[in-house]
């Protein structure tokens, strides 16, 4: 169910100004308003998220927690596929290593009186 991208954002402001009293009220770690206002608020955002695409072809900068753990979870199983990665990534800090070291007695002179470059 898709709305208009305005109404959409009229509601996802309402329910982080309620989200924002709820915390204030906090009764404790698993308050239920808070828990409430929080699904609310990740509703609206998915909401206004979704008008704003089929409205405008347009998407906003942010991922709710649950779908971010979804795509960490989906890199990890990636990532058992990929263990030769692992030594290429360790291959790539050692030679970022040599190039510090390189650079280590890189010196500017100014004014004749030699001055170290900033790390």
């Amino acid at each position: 169910m898709t709305s208009e991208p305005r109404a959409a954002l009229d509601r996802l402001i309402a329910a982080l100004e309620a989200h924002l009293a709820a915390a204030g009220r906090r009764q404790g770690e698993a308050d239920p308003a808070v828990v409430s206002a929080y699904q609310t608020l990740a509703e609206a955002f998915e909401l206004y998220d979704e008008s704003l695409y089929d409205a405008y072809d347009e998407v906003t900068p942010f991922v709710l927690y649950d779908d971010a753990e979804d795509d960490l979870e989906d890199d990890d199983a990636e990532d058992l596929d990929d263990d030769d990665d692992e030594d290429d990534d360790e291959d790539d800090l050692e030679d970022d290593d040599d190039l510090e070291d390189d650079h280590e007695h890189d010196v500017t002179v100014l004014d004749d009186e030699p001055v170290e470059p900033a790390r």
